[in-house]
């Protein structure tokens, strides 16, 4: 795959658990662009709402940013815009989907897109994180839209705190409720040899610190990282465990 630069590869892994939940509402899915060589997309949805509304939105998260990148133009479309495109139309389906159904669904999505100039942009809604390692160092993650990061914003708990408030799992914003869902694009900038983002659910991110993280994706190949990162969660998670979902990319040098 021949950038602007040197030649590089995407090497991708997922990983995808229930944890101890009688049902598997995460959805996680990486996709290569039909038509454009080194483009990719990466979704994660986090689904919520009855036993089966939730797998619903996630699934409706997957469905629309499977077609949506479909129509993506690498080079000529704006990537953000279309990570917009994607946050909307699954929000309106899952809206729509909510209307035949008796279930309340609503997703949270962490996406990111990387182009074959390995610019990369991402976009979330909900408390689903997209973070940016470069060697065992984060440089940038999302910020949550959630209550108790409202509370880390105005300096009245701090992040460490966050992780065992009782009020933890609330959100202020996601797909599928009534209100809009936040729509909170980044621009990542041109990602480097070494480089990974990770997309991730909250049943993951939450047993980990970012360095542990980090530490893992640098030492290990993305297959063996994702299994270390769900087997870890697992183990911290004491059977008390979400379901749990990731999806990262790897930028690695030919040759």
């Amino acid at each position: 795959m021949p950038s602007t630069a040197t030649a590089f590869r995407l090497v991708a892994a997922t990983g995808l658990h229930r944890g101890d939940r009688a049902y598997q509402q995460d959805q996680v899915e990486i996709v290569s662009h039909p038509r454009a060589q080194g483009c990719t997309l990466a979704v994660v949805a986090d689904g919520m709402g009855g036993k089966s509304g939730g797998r619903k939105a996630a699934d409706q998260v997957l469905l629309t940013a499977r077609q949506v990148f479909e129509r993506f133009v690498p080079g000529q479309d704006d990537a953000q815009a279309t990570l917009k495109q994607i946050v909307l139309e699954s929000h309106l389906m899952i809206k729509l989907t909510a209307i035949t159904a008796e279930e309340e669904p609503h997703s949270t999505i962490a996406a990111f897109i990387v182009a074959p100039t390995l610019q990369c942009v991402a976009a979330h809604a909900g408390d689903s994180r997209v973070h940016h390692f470069r060697g065992p160092e984060m440089l940038w993650r999302t910020k949550d839209h959630s209550f108790v990061q409202r509370l880390i914003d105005e300096g009245k708990i701090t992040e460490q705190a966050a992780n065992t408030h009782p009020q933890s799992n609330l959100l202020t914003g996601c797909l599928g409720t009534h209100a809009d869902p936040p729509i909170a694009l980044h621009d990542l900038g041109t990602l480097e040899h070494g480089d990974v983002v990770i997309a991730c659910s909250d049943g993951l991110w939450h047993y980990f610190t970012p360095k542990e993280i980090g530490a893992i994706l640098h030492a290990l190949p993305a297959r063996e990282a994702s299994e270390m990162l769900v087997n870890k969660a697992r183990q911290r998670a004491r059977g008390g465990g979400d379901n749990l979902s990731l999806a990262m990319v790897r930028i690695e040098p030919l040759g």
